[in-house]
């Protein structure tokens, strides 16, 4: 029984609402899991990143998805589903009504048209209930963009409480929110395809300097043609405006010099010429990993050299 008090502590537990049923619920201390953190940032990252052309952005899967408006969006986007469903819906009813919809349409996509063997149900997203909102969506990345990475051997401790008309019963078990992968080559495996950038900068300084020159050359080829040269990657490509102009000239196509602000001035500006130019590159299909506009314009190396080193893989052997 101290699991089940220990996370009284947590949240308060309407004792009627679980009479006949069990619940499975994330002991406090899980919770603060750095693995059960990376794998929620990495859900939300994949989350943003999907919906990115419809300007959602998500904060927390706690909060967030439970209306149904969210998982709406990512059938559309990632199974071309489209429901007849209301947009925004904000009374409770209403939200249960259109996760029902949403929900079937998933489950069937999933190949779980039987309820009864999810780990997640219409009433335990609607709750907020993290363990069932993690559930789906590891499945969906499973289903629907296997080829992306969550972070492996993630398991949290949970308490299964019953609730009866003899009294409480609670048991503690271990569950597995993300398949274990085996220390061999599957591990090794993994290292390889963590981000090329963040690894590169855990190196010696002169290694970071070579792979910067060689970026710095492919860029300084591709500018040439318009008398344009980067001497200083840090801080040329904070306004965007070079950035734009080598993606127009990789990707050939011209941007309209309406569409940016060729000489700009103000922090406002600068981010809007960086975030033009992520969206262009979003649209051509280029995976950015954990980039943001405002990371270029603070200059923030990491961030600028992520951009730089997926366009330089995309078109060095063209």
């Amino acid at each position: 029984m101290e699991a089940f008090d220990n996370h009284k502590e947590e949240e308060a537990l309407d004792v009627e609402s679980f009479e006949r049923e069990k619940r499975t619920i994330i002991q406090p201390t899980s919770l603060k899991d750095p693995k059960l953190e990376q794998l929620k940032e990495a859900l939300v990252d994949w989350i943003n990143k999907t919906l990115k052309p419809e300007h959602i952005v998500v904060q927390s899967l706690e909060e967030d998805l439970f209306d149904g408006l969210i998982l709406h969006h990512m059938l559309s986007r990632l199974a071309g589903v489209q429901l007849n469903v209301e947009e925004i819906v904000l009374t409770s009813t209403a939200q249960i009504r259109k996760l029902e919809v949403v929900m079937e349409e998933l489950n069937k996509r999933l190949g779980l048209e039987d309820s009864s063997q999810t780990k997640w149900n219409i009433k335990l997203i609607h709750n907020k209930d993290l363990l069932a909102t993690i559930h789906l969506l590891v499945a969906m990345v499973k289903c629907f963009q296997p080829e992306l990475d969550l972070p492996p051997n993630v398991k949290v401790e949970v308490v299964v409480v019953e609730v009866n008309k003899n009294g409480i019963k609670s048991e503690v078990q271990m569950e597995t929110l993300t398949e274990e992968r085996g220390a061999g080559s599957d591990s090794s495996s993994n290292t390889e395809k963590e981000d090329p950038i963040e690894q590169l900068l855990k190196l010696e300084a002169h290694k970071v300097n070579t792979v910067k020159k060689a970026i710095l050359h492919f860029v300084n080829q591709n500018l040439a043609a318009m008398g344009l040269q980067v001497t200083d990657m840090d801080k040329q490509f904070a306004d965007g405006v070079i950035l734009l102009l080598l993606i127009g000239q990789l990707e050939g196509f011209f941007i309209p010099l309406f569409d940016f602000n060729l000489t700009p001035v103000s922090d406002t500006e600068m981010l809007h010429n960086v975030t033009l130019a992520l969206d262009i590159l979003y649209d051509t299909g280029l995976q950015l990993p954990s980039v943001e506009p405002q990371d270029i314009v603070s200059q923030d190396i990491q961030a600028t050299l992520k951009v730089l080193y997926a366009l330089f893989k995309k078109h060095k052997e063209k």
